[in-house]
């Protein structure tokens, strides 16, 4: 199996796409060892420098500490991913839970979401992060960003110039964009 790693803008963050299925049920992000008992995740987590572990529906994003060196890193990386999916595994996540009721939220918040997963979504995915809502509240969207996206230095940017430039041209009732 040939896994591709690709250059993220965060200079911590790798996207590595094993050509497989990675989560049919949707991002997760696992910061250490203790959120998970998936055994590739745990191993992952426990590589030195290894901050985080972002996961996608066809890749994953490893954030690393800035002291650390990837070349320490990526081809243990690879080797867990060639050998989790040779011992015959489709997925690392696949728990077919249901996404968030989107009956759950008003109006101006639906616009939000659609515009989140349609529009933004797709494009931070490319660069290995994750953009998701949480609220909706005085004009204000907060965002959590996840995976390559959180720490990155121009992740500030692309939320104040994209993201918040994108809501509030498509939903005047959108002021600010805010991300935690």
């Amino acid at each position: 199996m040939f896994v591709q790693i690709q250059e993220t803008p965060n200079p911590n963050s790798l996207k590595f796409i094993p050509g497989k299925v990675v989560s049919d049920d949707g991002p997760y992000e696992f910061l250490n060892q203790n959120q998970t008992e998936i055994p590739i995740l745990k191993n992952i987590l426990s590589i030195n420098g290894v901050t985080g572990v972002f996961l996608s529906e066809n890749f994953l994003s490893v954030n690393k500490s800035q002291d650390e060196k990837w070349e320490n890193i990526k081809h243990i990386v690879i080797s867990y991913l060639n050998e989790y999916y040779e011992n015959g595994n489709e997925f690392i996540i696949n728990k077919n839970i249901p996404l968030d009721n989107l009956e759950d939220y008003g109006e101006t918040e639906k616009k939000i979401i659609k515009i989140l997963e349609t529009k933004i979504r797709p494009a931070v995915a490319r660069d290995g992060g994750d953009i998701t809502f949480k609220e909706f509240k005085d004009g204000k969207v907060t965002v959590i960003l996840k995976g390559s996206c959180s720490g990155c230095p121009s992740s500030t940017l692309t939320l104040k110039q994209g993201v918040q430039n994108l809501l509030c041209h498509y939903i005047p009732e959108v002021k600010e964009v805010l991300a935690v």
